[in-house]
């Protein structure tokens, strides 16, 4: 199993102040998965995928990813293990407006001190399969918002990363542009390349296989694709955040 969250609690602020934003979270995803997570908006689901990139630690509980205890990870070793394990995908691309876009895509492998010849090799590799490899040159200001979160997708995968985390992928999109990225990660994701994203949109989690609902801090519900073609599954989804917002815990 490539992730396995169990009974993950995480608890902000101190005493009478305390909020529980995650209570007894459990699940498991394994190699090649693409996984949604959706829920209301403070459900919990930011502050889990903070947890699994390491950006933040649970109160209880343990997150394991690819044989990693990720509680137990100090200083330089959490750089290196987001470097070799995990890439990132944000809603505002997190681009560097200083650098080129090569630079930009560049930038985990320079920091892994890799091979120029392995740094070439990849980024070829990347850019072309994501048609971007006309626009290496430029500046982020001069290209559109959807070549930008290509950019930041070729930046995400180039190292190779065990899970690719997406938050929001497609939020500053318009809808072409959104269909047009999230037909990328279903590629990306049939060549092997684990996939969990957190998302709103109905539509972009039909891209997904699984989708795991989260409520209150726990997780509430879970959907397979299946057999389903992707408008089926995109109906039984809205059909379980209605269920979802109409319940109580």
């Amino acid at each position: 199993m490539l992730l396995d969250i169990q009974n993950v609690k995480k608890v902000y602020g101190m005493r009478k102040n305390q909020v529980t934003a995650l209570r007894d979270m459990n699940f498991m995803i394994a190699e090649g998965e693409f996984v949604a997570i959706m829920g209301e908006s403070g459900s919990g689901k930011s502050t889990l995928l903070n947890l699994i990139a390491t950006f933040d630690k649970q109160t209880e509980g343990t997150i394991i990813l690819n044989n990693h205890d990720t509680i137990k990870l100090k200083g330089k070793e959490i750089a290196k293990f987001r470097r070799e394990q995990l890439g990132f995908v944000f809603q505002d691309f997190n681009v560097l407006h200083t650098m080129n876009i090569k630079d930009n895509i560049l930038l985990p492998l320079v920091l892994s001190d890799t091979k120029m010849e392995v740094m070439s090799r990849r980024l070829s590799a990347v850019t072309k399969e994501l048609g971007i490899d006309n626009i290496l040159e430029k500046y982020p200001y001069e290209i559109s918002g959807g070549q930008k979160q290509r950019v930041a997708i070729a930046r995400a995968i180039i190292s190779q990363p065990r899970l690719l985390l997406a938050d929001e992928p497609t939020g500053a999109l318009d809808s072409k542009t959104s269909r047009n990225i999230m037909n990328l990660f279903r590629t990306i994701n049939e060549q092997r390349q684990t996939v969990l994203m957190v998302t709103h949109s109905t539509t972009d989690a039909s891209y997904a296989k699984r989708v795991i609902f989260i409520k209150d801090g726990l997780v509430y519900h879970e959907i397979y694709r299946g057999e389903e073609d992707q408008s089926q599954f995109q109906k039984r989804i809205a059909d379980s955040l209605a269920m979802i917002s109409e319940s109580e815990v």
